[in-house]
């Protein structure tokens, strides 16, 4: 069955949250004109100054294995606004091994698993991977930063949803995978571009210590 992007967030029950743009100007502006009351401290910041203290750290470099899947080049980060949240700051080492966004394939047309969000959806990757820290706290990290990478509202609260309604099988999975020895941390990459990620973790000396 055909179904637009639309019909999919609806029918998926979601609904659209108004979410507060990011500028990355550092130009002072001077203060807005009266408004409606803001939801947050960080939005009130935002209207005032008209920057943000929170921003990605890092460019996106990535080797990709045979299949989809990729291991950082460089180490990315991102941090929270500062004094307005309790969320510590992410930093994904290189090496980390990821899919980008876990997104079933028969939604690929709607929500590919590299789009604009896979910045995000790294950081996401890695709390799932390392879990200590809150589920609930992981999820809210990529909700915030897709808004800080600009992604329109709909795509934000659809990920942020699916994220909170089916993540916990994917929380869970990764726990059995840690416990039963995998690692996701390489330091060395294949040269041979034919290889998977499947052949190449059985070699427990491409791993970080």
């Amino acid at each position: 069955m055909n179904i637009d992007r639309r019909t999919f967030l609806f029918q998926s029950g979601l609904s659209v949250a108004v979410l507060s743009p990011m500028s990355t100007s550092l130009t002072a502006v001077a203060a807005p004109a009266p408004r409606k009351k803001s939801n947050s401290m960080a939005e009130w910041m935002d209207a005032w100054t008209g920057v943000r203290a929170r921003d990605p750290v890092g460019g996106l470099y990535v080797y990709r294995f045979k299949e989809p899947m990729w291991a950082l080049l460089k180490p990315i980060a991102w941090y929270p606004e500062a004094g307005t949240s309790s969320i510590a700051r992410v930093d994904v080492p290189t090496g980390f091994v990821t899919d980008f966004a876990s997104i079933p394939r028969a939604f690929y047309s709607l929500l590919r698993p590299d789009g604009d969000y896979t910045y995000p959806a790294i950081l996401h990757d890695y709390l799932y991977w390392t879990q200590n820290r809150p589920r609930e706290e992981c999820d809210e990290v990529i909700r915030l930063s897709m808004i800080d990478f600009k992604i329109d509202k709909v795509t934000v609260t659809a990920i942020y949803q699916a994220v909170r309604r089916f993540g916990q099988s994917a929380w869970d999975g990764n726990a059995a995978l840690k416990a039963a020895g995998e690692k996701r941390i390489l330091a060395k990459w294949p040269e041979d571009p034919r290889i998977t990620w499947a052949e190449w973790k059985k070699n427990p000396a491409v791993f970080a210590p």
